[in-house]
């Protein structure tokens, strides 16, 4: 795959790749990995983690912000 950069995002990405000691290329990728990696399910980092992830269920709904007003609450 071949990315084509405007001029100035390329300047950009140099010039931070430069500060850290990276290469631009190096850090490109590293930067779509944590941006585009980041969305993809969460790695437990131990054993809670995981005991807490796969005890994650898509059960319910999740109210609206007005229902759970102070009012709306004790109704």
């Amino acid at each position: 795959m071949v990315v084509t950069l405007d001029p100035k995002l390329e300047a950009v990405l140099k010039e931070q790749a430069n500060r850290q000691g990276l290469g631009p290329e190096e850090l490109a990728l590293r930067v779509l990995r944590e941006c585009l990696l980041a969305a993809a399910l969460p790695e437990p980092r131990d054993e809670w983690e995981r005991g807490l992830l796969e005890s994650a269920r898509p059960w319910g709904v999740s109210l609206p912000d007005a229902a759970l007003t102070r009012e709306e609450l004790y109704d």
